[in-house]
């Protein structure tokens, strides 16, 4: 699924309009998702062990909030500002599953579902009002924030759907490779036209969070959780270096901008 696959062509009302805010859908934008949401996974355990659950999720607020205050404020797309909101939506949309499981006591089979409720109500209202869900119309401040509404809910989503997997029989292993292969779906019925291009991309992003975090655990968890034993602090570490190196790499080379690096 690339950029020309989900450009939806309706002239937009010309108000306050920008620069699409959004990356070019290449491989390395799947790449740096998947990266963002193992280490959201890892970073999000981490910080809760080390400073307790309320002082983490105090913290994850405040460095979503900026972040995307910082890309608010942005009237085109800037690769390190959009990945870093990213990653702080990746951070907190994992603890938000969380507390509901750890605080509050929820099953994820029932928080789970109640994250895909919030997302398909979500996308409801985001195209009762603009008429297309297609990430690079992301043009105007509303549409802006229907955006990154619909992403923190797809990594909330994703972590119940991950953590429910493990749990139930699948193994962090396990549902490292249900979810790659439930990610090739998406991608084999847009290809073959059996979905359309917006919704084989919003699948595809779903899915991501699961597949990410799922990893990310295997590698960080220990054996007697089916895991490798890594450790929570050197995956962390491990998968940001990563993050910093293709955002990196991004930033130089301008591969996430397509034909706008030329204007």
């Amino acid at each position: 699924m690339t950029a020309e696959h989900v450009i939806d062509d309706r002239p937009l009302a010309p108000i306050r309009q920008m620069a699409n805010k959004v990356p070019e859908v290449t491989i390395y934008f799947w790449i740096i998702k998947v990266l963002t949401t193992g280490m959201g996974e890892t970073a999000s355990d981490l910080l809760a062990r080390t400073l307790g659950p309320v002082p983490a999720v105090a913290l994850a607020s405040l460095a979503l909030a900026t972040s995307l205050a910082v890309q608010f404020t942005l009237r085109r797309y800037v690769t390190w500002a959009y990945w870093t909101a990213v990653v702080m939506v990746s951070v907190f949309g994992t603890m938000a599953a969380d507390v509901l499981h750890v605080g509050l006591g929820v099953p994820y089979a029932v928080s789970a579902p109640a994250f895909l409720v919030v997302l398909a109500a979500v996308f409801a209202l985001w195209y009762a009002s603009e008429r297309t869900l297609s990430i690079h119309t992301i043009r105007t401040r509303r549409r802006e924030a229907f955006y990154w509404t619909a992403v923190l809910a797809t990594f909330a989503l994703g972590t119940a759907a991950g953590d429910l997997t493990a749990t139930i029989g699948f193994g962090y292993l396990g549902s490292v490779a249900l979810f790659a292969a439930a990610i090739c779906l998406p991608a084999l019925a847009h290809r073959f036209g059996t979905l359309n291009a917006v919704t084989a991309f919003w699948t595809a992003y779903v899915i991501t969070r699961p597949l990410g975090a799922s990893l990310a655990d295997w590698m960080a968890l220990g054996h007697t959780r089916g895991g490798l034993g890594l450790g929570l602090s050197p995956v962390t570490l491990a998968w940001t270096a990563a993050i910093i190196g293709f955002v990196g790499y991004l930033a130089v080379s301008q591969r996430d901008k397509g034909a706008r690096a030329a204007t």
